[in-house]
């Protein structure tokens, strides 16, 4: 089927009106939820501040997830279209490298026996967790005479995400009290998370939005197999652990702000393709947009379903994508 965008104009417009889609998605999770606001008030909220709940909420609640929510669905927006690329599976996400269950796994141990309890410093191992994970799914994925291909990447993440799952859910059992710390934690959310926690891992964020954009054109090459994108002069061992270390990057950075979030880098990749066709560098841009505006939307959403209270955005994401996955396999996406 031939995608919306189909002509270099097109997409190049396209890039602005989503720009102003998340512009307006941004507003609206600002102006909307359980506190009543209204424009003006967030307005000034910056320009005559004057300490009020309503100009509080804005400043210290409302802002920050939802620039929290957008970057992080840049992030794994973007992450998608790469591990999608990398692995030349169109059902990879995140999941698949083992990255959200190393990082849970160090923050569950890190609480249990370390006493960790702020947030800022769950950023931390949740990084770390999700960069060790990732080494070990790149080493033992290039085991072997062939050295790191789809298939053994593909199942050294499954391998070690099953691992670490394992090893979390044995630790929650034996302590309750560490289960009750960090369960709101590991569904994924964005709900009280400070523009602080952000603030220590935008660097990282921002470098890899850049490189993944600049590693496109030589992962797409190798969508044509190793033998033809060597014949081409290209280095693809060198690509694939520059690939590999933005995944952890992404991943990393995500799931240390938000905690694990599943299916977001799962349904825009495919959502970008059907926009822009199947070039690597157009489909990194698009499912990185559509990620942000789909984790704000998502995020606005968990507002109002079980008002007053809220669930975790990582519930809302798993709506949505679970019934995406059963159509996806059913309509034989595993296929090559």
């Amino acid at each position: 089927m031939s995608p919306v965008l189909h002509n270099r104009i097109l997409k190049i417009a396209g890039i602005p009106a989503a720009l102003l889609l998340l512009v307006i998605a941004l507003l609206a999770s600002i102006n909307f939820g359980v506190a009543d606001t209204d424009w003006r008030s967030i307005i000034e909220a910056y320009s005559q501040f004057n300490g009020t709940n309503e100009h509080l909420i804005i400043q210290q609640v409302r802002v920050p997830r939802a620039l929290i929510a957008g970057a992080v669905g840049l992030s794994l927006g973007i992450c998608g279209a790469v591990i999608q690329a990398l692995t030349r599976n169109p059902l990879a996400d995140v999941g698949i490298m083992g990255l959200n269950s190393g990082a849970s796994l160090l923050v569950v141990a890190a609480v249990t026996f370390l006493s960790i309890t702020s947030l800022s410093e769950y950023v931390w191992f949740a990084f770390l967790g999700a960069a060790l994970s990732g080494v070990a799914v790149y080493a033992l994925g290039s085991i072997g005479r062939d050295g790191l291909t789809p298939v053994k990447i593909t199942l050294a993440g499954a391998a070690i995400g099953a691992l670490a799952s394992s090893f979390t859910h044995t630790i929650l059992i034996a302590n309750e009290k560490t289960m009750q710390e960090v369960l709101f934690w590991l569904a994924g959310s964005v709900e009280g998370r400070k523009l602080e926690l952000l603030a220590q891992v935008f660097p990282y964020m921002a470098v890899a939005w850049v490189g993944a954009y600049l590693i496109a054109g030589p992962v797409h090459t190798l969508l044509l197999g190793d033998d033809v994108a060597t014949g081409l002069g290209q280095r693809t061992v060198l690509v694939k652990l520059a690939t590999g270390l933005l995944i952890v990057v992404l991943a990393g950075s995500s799931v240390a702000v938000a905690g694990p979030i599943l299916f977001v880098s799962l349904v825009t990749p495919h959502l970008a393709r059907s926009l822009v066709g199947p070039e690597t560098r157009w489909v990194v841009v698009y499912s990185g947009l559509i990620g942000a505006v789909l984790l704000i939307a998502a995020d606005i959403a968990s507002r109002f379903i079980a008002m007053p209270r809220e669930i975790p955005i990582g519930v809302m994401t798993a709506l949505i994508g679970t019934p995406f996955f059963i159509y996806a396999a059913r309509k034989g996406t595993f296929k090559k």
